[in-house]
């Protein structure tokens, strides 16, 4: 594994190490051997993470994460009792209220007044609505936030087209508890098997285990990892693009391109200009220096001009995701933990696909998996998005989506109709596969979903 990630890019997959067989073994007991003898004279699989796959260490995340649940709220019991108080069982959970009209500011609230219980299983209410969190509400209150907070116009993150990705906004401002919020968020995902529909690049994923564990003394900076132009490219490719060139050409770069160690943002329509180095404006870039003119613009715009919004952002995951199991994980799979797999298997989706008011055998179904099966990978991804809120797929695969086909009892004029919270599809019973697909593309390619462009 060592020797595989000296290169760039690596050589094979980091998942071809992965060691299936260790998905059936008793991962907490070598959990707690790895963390009770570390490296010492107890041998435990944990000392080699390469070979865990994704899927036994999202076991292994959720088995620690309930453990400490069980001690918080054991704890939080035995402190009701001592004072002779009635035990509640609310006090087992992490209790969110929120109102529709405020969802952000209500959340921040909840979650800032709740910090001891974010180890709890959550369960959300909206004001004023009757309704058992079942499980749907829950993931409504994620979706709805998740889309508010990264809607360009709320000026938190900006949304890079070329990339198809989110990056932190680098405005200043008084208050960056939203920042926390968002990364709270993360971590509550992970810890209650949510799948959120976040599009950041890797970089984002290797900064937030950087450290993997939230250091003692608050005076460590968080976040900050060493960043390349590759992790540039990710996230604005053309930006990345003229730095590459500015380090292969071939003429004066210092007659030719004119610039100095100074960079330029524009802030709420303002220029600010920043040096990369102390007296950064009046050094100019030239061919000898042009290498490390491009490391510290690639430095500050991925670590210095956004540390105060990252740092947040990592105590927000942290807070609820505080577990040496993190030092087992590789960025690319907290990833995974967090927006699921991209990797689509239709079939495993149709074999574990509930119904309701259908038969597996009935015709509508079986015309439904013959066009989702011949769709493309495009289409597929429209129509898992379109049920469940995100194109990608759970840890555990198609059967943890708890996917389900309802029949529609509407006119056959309608188009399908979907409720994302419960990962549920309302079909109506369509004539014939013709109409269906064409029904079918025609929902899932103009539906508002919540996609973030």
């Amino acid at each position: 594994d060592a020797a595989n990630s000296l290169n760039s890019p690596s050589i094979i997959s980091y998942t071809d190490f992965y060691n299936s067989t260790l998905d059936h073994i008793d991962l907490m007991e070598e959990y707690h051997n790895w963390q009770c003898y570390g490296n010492s004279h107890r041998f435990s699989f944990c000392q080699y993470p390469f070979i865990i796959s994704i899927a036994a260490k999202k076991v292994i995340i959720q088995r620690d994460s309930e453990q400490q649940m069980i001690s918080i709220a054991r704890q939080s019991l035995v402190d009701k009792v001592s004072r002779r108080q009635k035990p509640d069982m609310n006090m087992l959970f992490l209790n969110v209220k929120v109102r529709r009209t405020h969802l952000v500011s209500d959340s921040l609230d909840e979650l800032a007044r709740k910090r001891a219980d974010l180890k709890k299983k959550l369960k959300v209410t909206f004001v004023g609505e009757a309704g058992l969190d079942m499980g749907g509400l829950t993931k409504e209150w994620f979706l709805l936030l998740i889309r508010q907070i990264f809607h360009p116009d709320y000026g938190m993150f900006t949304y890079h087209k070329d990339s198809h990705c989110h990056w932190f906004s680098s405005f200043k401002c008084d208050n960056y508890s939203e920042f926390r919020l968002v990364g709270a968020l993360m971590g509550l995902a992970v810890y209650n098997s949510i799948t959120l529909d976040i599009r950041f690049p890797p970089c984002c994923y290797k900064k937030l285990l950087s450290p993997p564990i939230v250091p003692c003394d608050h005076n460590t900076l968080v976040g900050i990892c060493d960043v390349t132009l590759d992790d540039l490219f990710q996230i604005m490719p053309e930006l990345a693009h003229g730095l590459s060139e500015l380090l292969s050409y071939e003429g004066n770069v210092e007659e030719d391109f004119y610039s100095t160690f100074q960079v330029f943002q524009e802030e709420f329509g303002v220029i600010k200009s920043y040096n990369l180095k102390p007296n950064g404006d009046k050094i100019p870039v030239t061919n000898q220096n042009r290498k490390e003119y491009v490391q510290l613009y690639v430095d500050f715009l991925l670590n210095k001009s956004i540390y105060k919004q990252f740092a947040a952002f990592y105590y927000g995951f942290h807070s609820v995701c505080a577990s040496y199991a993190l030092l087992l994980l590789r960025p690319e799979e907290v990833e995974i933990l967090v927006c699921g797999s991209p990797e689509l298997d239709m079939s495993a989706l149709q074999r574990s696909t509930q119904y309701e008011g259908y038969q597996k055998t009935d015709l509508t179904i079986r015309y439904f998996w013959d066009v989702v099966l011949g769709f493309s990978l495009d289409l597929q991804k429209k129509l898992l998005h379109f049920a469940t809120g995100s194109d990608r797929v759970p840890v555990g695969g198609m059967a943890d989506l708890n996917f389900k086909i309802s029949k529609s009892e509407t006119s056959t004029n309608w188009l399908p109709v979907a409720h994302t919270c419960f990962n549920q599809l309302c079909l109506p019973p369509y004539k014939n596969k013709k109409e269906l697909k064409q029904k079918l593309i025609i929902g899932i390619s103009n539906a508002e979903g919540f996609g973030l462009e």
